[in-house]
């Protein structure tokens, strides 16, 4: 298994890239990921989907749907894409502290 190292604590990912235990998330582990996806600074609009995606799947156990995340934080999908190129689910879910997604985002 792949780790992700932060701040000398080793988090445990998937095959893909992925946090296994989204206990182990946090705002460190989120800049982490971020930069390994090409986001050097996570602005407000970041965290306002960050946060939306950690705290639907604390409450949930599962990714929301993309309309109800377009929805539920007022942006576009284009606006989405925007702020994380590699898109809702491949982006933004592993910067949020997801497991995989496995269906549509």
């Amino acid at each position: 298994m792949p780790y992700l190292n932060v701040n000398g604590k080793e988090i445990e990912l998937d095959e893909d890239g992925f946090i296994i235990d989204p206990e182990d998330w946090t705002e460190e582990v989120a800049r982490t990921f971020a930069a390994k996806e090409g986001i050097s600074d996570l602005t407000e609009e970041h965290w306002k989907i960050i946060y939306f995606l950690h705290e639907y799947y604390n409450e949930n156990q599962i990714a929301p749907m993309i309309r109800k995340l377009c929805k539920e934080t007022g942006f576009s999908l284009k606006r989405v894409y925007e702020l994380f190129p590699t898109g809702p689910a491949k982006g933004a879910c592993k910067i949020a502290g997801l497991p995989k997604p496995t269906g549509c985002v």
